[in-house]
C-alpha cells in the first residue's frame, strides 16, 4: 500500500496516547488504531480531519504517499 501512516510519529511528539487522542478527536478506538497502521489508506477524510485538528497539524502530515514504481518489461 503506497500511504505510510504519519500517526505514531506524530502522537510521539506530543507525548499523547491512544486515549488521549480518541477523547480529542472523537474518533472510534478501533478507527485510531486503523489510521496508525497502513490501513489508514481506507479511513475517510472526515475521520483524518478530525484527528488532525486533535493533533493541531494538516491531514496531509498524518500520512506520506509513496507512489510504487512501474516495472517495465
Amino acid at each position: 500500500m503506497p500511504f505510510i501512516s504519519n500517526l505514531g510519529v506524530l502522537m510521539g511528539k506530543m507525548d499523547m496516547t491512544y486515549e488521549e487522542l480518541q477523547f480529542r478527536s472523537k474518533v472510534a478506538p478501533d478507527t485510531v488504531a486503523r489510521a496508525k497502521d497502513e490501513r489508514i489508506a481506507t479511513c475517510k477524510l472526515l475521520t483524518l480531519e478530525k484527528l488532525a485538528i486533535a493533533l493541531d497539524v494538516g491531514v496531509h502530515e498524518l500520512f506520506e504517499y509513496v507512489r510504487e514504481s512501474k516495472q517495465t518489461e
